[in-house]
């Protein structure tokens, strides 16, 4: 209960971050990081009445010194509002819990994390979109509006940006690791796929749009790297051969609108994407020459801002929807086609931003089955898509104050990684 405490006083000063030194972005960074140092300080300080106590004069006194109102909630009583706030601990090399004791736990404790492990602050503008590397904890990629791309090793000690890789001529907006890790791939609202070597952190491949228009998400097609997938903003669905810079024939369809998000099966004969009209469209890819078929469609009530495909192990294959209408949607994929059979929708504050969403990685030996996601009043949320539907919460992260646009989990969900409108990224640590 401490922890819930400690995490809601880090959230106060977030909140009214965005208050403080307006014309000093440097400061409210170190500001923060100095008050979540204080806090791992602190951590073994479990007087609840004092803490509480200390959230409401605390709060009443930066309201008064910044002449605003703030509604930060002090109850802990909900299993929801456990989390992370004892502040920077060093990561392990290892997740050492084994399987019997994580049965044992319930999904809220399984979702209760201990702590920020480190903040980066490296960009200037929104920071749309963070990737781990696959099966590497170690890497992570983050986007920005900044029109740069920075890759950060998390678990140095302390994490470091390891390299800020600069090409891009405006914002970017969407990046994929290969499967190896060794190439890295971006694009951008100058139209241009750019093909990264991840290691010597030098540029391999620039290639434009083929209808020079802005691209908007990418993807790497999973069992051929050597295939990219990209949409534009003028409704185009592209498939790019990345050893010739060529795109092939018959590996272009047009959906209509914007098209957003990309996400694919994992063995990537079949993938979807989706647009800001809320239009949801099923391919099918070749194997070798990359043309594409339309398969399905379907509908729903916002721009859909991101898509996430998870086996559902290997039972009930699902695909997430994050939308602009205050929705996350869960579709069952039904048949060979990828049709969608609605599941859930659950309410967010989704309306402008480009929210993000992801299936947490591990599911084995859980008792239910959770998603992350980023909201637009500044939270993460972590959902039970099996659980109870009118109490589908398990946990809640404050510590941004600013939209939540990213989201990603490491492979073994020790480290999740969020990014938000103000270009903060925060690596939390799992407990």
């Amino acid at each position: 209960m401490a922890a819930a405490f400690q995490q809601q006083i880090f959230a106060l000063d977030a909140r009214f971050n965005a208050y403080r030194a307006p014309g000093n972005p440097n400061f409210k960074t170190l500001y923060i990081r100095r008050r979540s140092q204080l806090l791992r300080e602190n951590a073994k300080f479990k007087d609840i009445d004092t803490i509480r106590k200390y959230i409401n004069i605390r709060s009443q006194l930066l309201q008064r010194r910044y002449g605003v109102q703030d509604n930060i909630s002090i109850s802990s009583s909900s299993s929801r509002q456990r989390s992370s706030s004892k502040a920077s601990l060093p990561v392990e090399e290892s997740v050492t819990i084994n399987a019997k004791k994580k049965n044992d736990m319930t999904i809220s404790e399984n979702y209760a994390f201990s702590g920020v492990h480190h903040i980066f602050d490296q960009h200037t503008d929104q920071v749309s979109m963070v990737k781990f590397a696959n099966n590497d904890r170690s890497k992570l990629c983050c986007v920005s509006h900044d029109g740069t791309v920075s890759v950060c090793d998390v678990t140095a000690s302390p994490p470091r940006v390891s390299y800020v890789l600069r090409g891009h001529t405006k914002p970017v907006t969407g990046c994929d690791w290969s499967a190896s890790n060794e190439v890295l791939v971006t694009c951008a609202l100058d139209g241009l796929l750019l093909v990264w070597d991840a290691r010597a952190a030098r540029r391999l491949r620039s290639v434009p749009d083929q209808l020079n228009a802005p691209l908007l998400c990418c993807a790497f097609q999973p069992a051929n790297n050597n295939m990219l997938i990209a949409g534009n903003a003028r409704g185009m669905v592209e498939v790019l051969n990345v050893s010739t810079g060529i795109y092939p024939r018959g590996g272009s369809s047009i959906l209509g609108g914007r098209v957003m998000a990309i996400a694919c099966e994992s063995s990537g004969r079949m993938f979807w994407a989706a647009n800001d009209k809320g239009v949801i469209v099923s391919y099918r890819m070749s194997g070798a020459g990359g043309a594409l078929s339309k398969l399905r469609r379907c509908c729903v009530g916002g721009a859909v801002t991101s898509l996430a495909w998870s086996p559902w192990l290997a039972r009930h294959p699902a695909l997430l929807v994050s939308a602009a209408d205050d929705s996350l949607y869960l579709f069952r994929v039904a048949g060979g086609e990828g049709a969608l059979a609605p599941a859930k929708r659950f309410e967010t504050a989704h309306r402008s931003q480009l929210v993000r969403s992801s299936f947490c990685p591990l599911m084995s030996f859980r008792r239910g089955v959770c998603v992350v996601s980023g909201a637009e009043d500044a939270c993460v949320y972590f959902l039970d898509i099996e659980g109870r539907a009118d109490h589908p919460v398990v946990n809640k992260l404050q510590g941004h104050a600013s939209p939540v646009l990213g989201v990603s989990f490491s492979y073994d969900e020790s480290l999740l990684a969020t990014s938000d409108a103000a270009g903060l990224v925060i690596i939390w640590r799992r407990g």
